[in-house]
């Protein structure tokens, strides 16, 4: 995905967003640094100021260890981390923000994995039990029915 904002250029990728600076305002304003790459797992937040009638909006992204302008729109359009988007622009940036988000969210799930159960495992370990006396046969049986499911 990619949105084109008024100072810049920002390219979402799955793992990683580019910052891209080009054109004439991008240059004035950021000078002659080149694109930077962030990957999504470093992001720690994303501050959205909506475009309005007569002002722009911007994205702006904190991660560990970046230095971000905490000023509104006026830093904004000096921070390296932050791109600039008229009223036109905005849905793209809408957009694009609400990918990172859920890419984001997606990483900080939990990975639950469990070990299949195997059955015929189990209830052979129960008849040893009901065989050593330590479960009854209707213990055993009700057991039994239930890894089965019937």
């Amino acid at each position: 995905m990619e949105a084109k904002g008024v100072n810049g250029q920002l390219e979402f990728t799955g793992n990683k967003i580019a910052i891209k600076r080009k054109g004439m305002l991008a240059k004035m304003t950021q000078g002659l640094k080149g694109d930077k790459e962030i990957l999504i797992k470093q992001i720690s937040s994303i501050q959205f100021k909506p475009a309005g009638a007569l002002t722009n909006g911007y994205i702006q992204f904190a991660f560990s260890g970046g230095k971000e302008n905490k000023g509104g729109l006026f830093d904004a359009t000096q921070d390296e981390n932050a791109i600039m988007f008229n009223k036109k622009q905005m849905k793209e940036f809408e957009e694009i923000k609400s990918a990172i988000e859920e890419k984001i969210n997606s990483l900080n799930q939990p990975i639950i994995q469990s070990a299949p159960i195997d059955i015929a495992d189990q209830i052979k370990k129960l008849a040893d039990l009901r065989d050593s006396g330590i479960l009854t046969e209707e213990e055993f049986n009700a057991k039994k029915k239930q890894l089965l499911n019937i």
